[in-house]
């Protein structure tokens, strides 16, 4: 039998008998340019654009020309009681809402579906995901329902014989944690859901024999074996969490007295209400800078071996 000849391309060496080198650099990153470049326009450039601004007075009121004015937006806001308020209500609604709320919420759902049978896991499933996918205005609406004076929760207040109040104006910023809850918990019980289903079954089961109960269980293995989902799903929820605008604005705008104003409130209020752009974008800066703060956190969690 003739063996075929190697293509000439594979045995082509240089002069001097080593292998010819492999594809050039550039080459390589020639399919990544068409992303570099979306990620240069639609990010790098309005975030660029945005630290500019965050430096000068350009205001919405007619202004001539905006002038340079240094650190003065961020010496400003952190004499600014308004601007203090806002961080602490924003480190109140994310510890409260997502580190606490829809973190352990979506765990134990998603352990509690774990050992329900198909139709429970369909309807619970079904019934908190359909509060994820809702518009966030539209999800505004239904807890402003039912948490106004007239709403439904103080109804069942009323059924119950127990004292009811007006929670949008005695704990505003309860109220909106807990919609926030509502809201986005989906996504907590579906990251652990999946992280769940790649825990092998015999190690479960070892456990059991053993006679370790469902708390050493949850504590001893389930918890490290899923904890770099952990650390992705606190990182993507804070961040989410940081960000939540019409939620709020729809149940409260931010009152009553800011009791419920978080930085993304705040920066809209000094830039579009009172038309102090430059003020409003270095707030913007700021609630980029405490949203880093937690990704570097988590991030140096993910790196963390099992």
């Amino acid at each position: 039998m003739t063996a075929t000849a190697p293509h000439p391309r594979l045995t082509k060496t240089p002069d001097d008998g080593h292998p010819a080198p492999g594809p050039r650099l550039p080459l390589r990153v020639l399919p990544l340019i068409p992303a570099i470049v979306l990620l240069l326009l639609f990010l790098a450039g309005p975030i660029a654009y945005c630290v500019s601004i965050a430096f000068t007075d350009l205001q919405l009121t007619g202004q001539a020309e905006e002038s340079f004015v240094g650190l003065d937006n961020f010496t400003r806001a952190f004499g600014d009681e308004a601007f203090l308020n806002a961080v602490w209500l924003t480190l109140v609604f994310t510890v409260l809402s997502s580190l606490i709320g829809q973190n352990t919420l979506g765990l134990a759902l998603a352990a509690l579906m774990q050992r329900a049978s198909k139709p429970v896991r369909t309807l619970t499933g079904g019934i908190v995901i359909t509060a994820w996918v809702l518009p966030e205005v539209v999800a505004g609406f239904l807890l402003y329902a039912f948490f106004r004076r007239e709403g439904t929760l103080n109804a069942i207040l009323d059924w119950l014989h127990l004292p009811s109040q007006n929670w949008l104006f005695t704990l505003p910023i309860l109220a909106v944690s807990f919609a926030n809850v509502w809201r986005g918990t989906a996504f907590s019980m579906l990251v652990y859901s999946a992280a769940l289903n790649e825990i092998p079954q015999e190690i479960t089961e070892a456990a059991e024999v053993d006679g370790a109960g469902g708390l050493r269980r949850m504590w001893h293995i389930t918890l490290p074996m899923i904890r770099r989902s952990i650390g992705t799903n606190l990182m993507l929820n804070t961040l989410q969490t940081l960000s939540v605008f019409g939620l709020i604005w729809v149940m409260t705008r931010g009152g009553p007295g800011g009791r419920s104003q978080t930085l993304p409130l705040f920066m809209y209020e000094q830039a579009f209400q009172n038309s102090l752009i430059g003020y409003g974008t270095a707030v913007a800066l700021l609630l980029l800078l405490v949203g880093s703060l937690f990704s570097l956190v988590y991030l140096r969690l993910l790196r963390t071996e099992v």
